[in-house]
């Protein structure tokens, strides 16, 4: 089921070409030093192909809420998402859109000094100037009034998020967004779902935190459930 990304047009940076790449369920919006377009889109179809492939021979891969063995047979972003979703204690699709993202970034890398790869509110990003990612928390009232100021960094860094009320993706949890920072874009994404799969009333935030914060390469968390905020780590939280 397609959901319009309203929250595209107000992120454009203007000193970066933006674009989107779609292809079948993926849905980038790239910001990047020139158009990698064309460049982007054959490593999507790349990946894309490795994974559906994969889950042909091993439905598991898909399927299965629980972390699963790992194949030293199979290509490098099932082996990382297979790992990533070991440590945290989820499936490995739970890691999927991060997967793709931070892939893409790595592929690019050598190409541009800067660059967004934003997959369903999944971003690898590296920046040479200070941006700040506005936080959409559905029904929240901090919903598009805080956003998360980051630094500038010579290497790439992942920022992901999971909600139990807004999209598509599965949550069993209810919090409005759980967002984490860190090194990895591929693990952080499963470590929102972890957390986000915890929270189900306020009193959760705090021990989601607690859990989210002992993980390597993770610089922050911030959790929206209504009205209440948990944050823990390195984060400049701003008001919009």
């Amino acid at each position: 089921m397609y959901e319009e990304r309203f929250y595209r047009r107000i992120s454009k940076p203007k000193e970066l070409s933006c674009y989107e790449v779609v292809c079948k369920e993926t849905d980038l919006f790239c910001c990047t030093g020139g158009d990698l377009g064309p460049l982007i889109k054959e490593r999507v179809l790349f990946y894309r192909n490795q994974l559906e492939q994969y889950i042909r021979v091993c439905p598991p891969f898909m399927e299965s809420l629980l972390p699963i063995d790992d194949d030293r047979l199979a290509p490098a972003i099932v082996r990382e998402m297979i790992s990533a979703s070991a440590a945290v204690g989820v499936g490995p699709m739970a890691t999927v859109a991060g997967a793709v993202a931070e892939f893409i970034g790595r592929d690019i890398a050598p190409l541009t000094e800067e660059f967004i790869i934003e997959n369903g509110g999944d971003i690898c990003l590296r920046t040479s100037t200070e941006r700040t990612i506005q936080i959409f928390a559905g029904p929240s009232p901090f919903s598009e009034r805080i956003g998360l100021k980051l630094p500038v960094s010579p290497h790439a860094y992942g920022v992901c998020t999971s909600s139990g009320t807004v999209g598509h993706s599965l949550s069993f949890g209810a919090a409005d967004a759980v967002c984490v920072v860190g090194v990895s874009s591929l693990f952080a994404d499963g470590l929102a779902t972890y957390l986000g799969n915890i929270v189900k009333k306020k009193d959760d935030i705090a021990a989601a935190i607690e859990k989210g914060q002992f993980f390597p390469g993770v610089t922050g968390i911030l959790i929206i459930l209504g009205e209440n905020l948990g944050a823990w780590g390195d984060l400049d939280i701003v008001e919009l």
